[in-house]
């Protein structure tokens, strides 16, 4: 059964928070500035006001281009609290994968940092009508704010997310209020209004818009902080109070190895969901004494595998959770039996629970979405207790320290170089966990060189580390490249090493 608007639209539950309980506590930012629900209800409906000003409707796609922090709540929120769609950009884009990502939202209307305004302005931007940085554009009346034209439904769409583009351009998924509020609660039920989020994952992460519908739907609180720095984790748990938080790759490494201390488990943090499940994230679990879950999830599905607390078998990713049914099969959609991998297909038993497509790629939509189960692209194994182990990555995306990398749009920037005459892009394990990037090039080119051409074309956590050269790449008969036989061979004695030459990607100020 479908739940009520009242009890999953994120305007719905804003409301209700701002009635119910005005002067509690909903966000605290980095400066220590509070907002209780009563003055986020506030700020959203100035922002929603500022953005009506605007010309911006319901059901109107929005872009937001801002780091974490007060503006980028407002603006989301006020977004929503109109009925529109808020379409968040990573603060890394440029070049051509911002110019797709801009040319097939359709949106009329920008929210961007001031600092991202000159990139923005490099690409084709003819599709916005206004560009707009957060202050007194976004303030607007609230008097004037009428409600709209219809009421906001479960099944209209709250975000368009987009993915990395793991087997081409980016895609916009389309999710659902209903599939925000069911992904988050299925991680987050067991918490209460007394818990708090710690939200250092950027807003236009899936992992952490769960956090923020999770806590609405809860009339909990969320901590925003612009990113994960190990030095300072434990000081703002100890400072904010915070008892929840997502810890996804690297992170849980750097924290777990991080030398002993005697007031290791003197923290207010009991829970953290923990993405993969290694060794180390057991380990963090014993040594700080807190309860940690882990899951399978990806922004087109609502978090269908999920561990018991405290798993200790390390590569689970759980088992399929109540309201959802999963299969793995083979390229026909025949199921495999245990112990052998096959893709992920998930469907769920809740209309709108999961995404709603992808934004403007029907094609795309229907290949994902065939024979009735959405199509994951991942490859998993099942052992023979029902446990569901992830595999490989069926797309060729890359995980390097919490990003979700396109193989397809580095090898797309490596080829506009004049002297590479072949690209393929493939992930190798990193000392630190999840991968690195290494470029294997057909090409004549001096790879410190290489390294500065494509500072100013891609984002800084998709730069390859390593490069290799072959005087021509390994395919199929059908022209294909064998990137499997590229990940078995991977660092060979030849490949160069950027960290080891001293060649420095660092990130810019605001994205890269």
């Amino acid at each position: 059964m479908i739940p009520s608007a009242e009890d999953c639209v994120l305007p719905a539950l804003l409301a209700r928070g701002a009635e119910a309980h005005p002067g509690r506590t909903f966000a605290v930012f980095d400066d220590d500035v509070a907002w209780t629900y009563g003055e986020t209800m506030a700020q959203a409906r100035r922002a929603a006001a500022g953005l009506r000003r605007l010309g911006v409707e319901q059901d109107d796609p929005v872009l937001v281009w801002l780091p974490n922090g007060p503006d980028v709540l407002r603006t989301w929120f006020g977004i929503n609290l109109l009925g529109a769609v808020y379409v968040p950009i990573n603060l890394a884009y440029k070049g051509n994968l911002l110019r797709h990502v801009v040319a097939t939202t359709g949106a009329r209307v920008a929210v961007v940092h001031p600092d991202l305004v000159d990139r923005l302005l490099d690409v084709d931007t003819t599709a916005l009508e206004t560009v707009v940085v957060p202050g007194d554009a976004l303030e607007g009346d609230p008097a004037d704010l009428s409600p709209p034209d219809r009421p906001i439904q479960p099944w209209d769409i709250q975000t368009i997310m987009y993915t990395s583009g793991t087997t081409g351009p980016s895609k916009g998924v389309r999710c659902p209020h209903l599939h925000a509020h069911c992904t988050a609660m299925a991680v987050l039920g067991h918490l209460d209004e007394h818990d708090r989020y710690l939200v250092n994952t950027p807003l236009f992460h899936g992992a952490a818009t769960l956090a923020v519908n999770g806590a609405l739907a809860l009339g909990a609180s969320i901590v925003v902080s612009r990113d994960f720095d190990t030095k300072e984790f434990w000081h703002v748990v100890r400072r904010t109070g915070t008892t929840a938080c997502t810890l996804l790759g690297a992170p849980v490494t750097f924290l777990s190895r991080q030398p002993s201390r005697d007031d290791d488990t003197d923290n207010p943090l009991r829970f953290a969901l923990t993405v993969p499940l290694t060794a180390d994230a057991i380990a963090f679990a014993k040594r700080f004494d807190v309860r940690v879950l882990t899951v399978f999830n990806m922004t087109e599905t609502s978090t269908p595998l999920v561990s018991e607390p405290n798993p200790t078998t390390v590569g689970s990713c759980g088992r399929p959770r109540p309201g959802v049914e999963v299969r793995l099969v083979d390229e026909h959609d025949r199921e495999v039996g245990a112990g052998e991998v096959g893709e992920l297909i998930v469907r769920a038993d809740m209309p709108w629970s999961m995404n709603a497509g992808y934004h403007a790629m029907p094609e795309a939509t229907a290949h994902a979405w065939r024979n009735g189960w959405f199509h994951t692209g991942d490859l998993f194994r099942r052992n023979g207790v029902g446990d569901f182990f992830f595999v490989d990555r069926a797309k060729d995306a890359i995980r390097r320290r919490g990003e979700n990398i396109s193989s397809f749009e580095v090898e797309a920037e490596l080829l506009t170089h004049p002297a590479i005459r072949e690209a393929a892009v493939v992930g190798v394990p990193s000392e630190h966990g999840e991968e690195e990037v290494l470029a294997v090039l057909a090409a004549d080119v001096d790879p410190a060189e290489l390294i500065e051409y494509l500072r100013p074309r891609l984002a800084h956590f998709m730069i390859p580390r390593y490069v290799r050269f072959l005087a021509e790449l390994p395919r199929t008969p059908s022209a294909k490249v064998e990137k499997h036989k590229l990940r078995a061979t991977g660092l060979t004695a030849d490949t160069w090493d950027r960290e080891s030459a001293g060649v420095r990607v660092r990130r810019d100020r605001i994205g890269s």
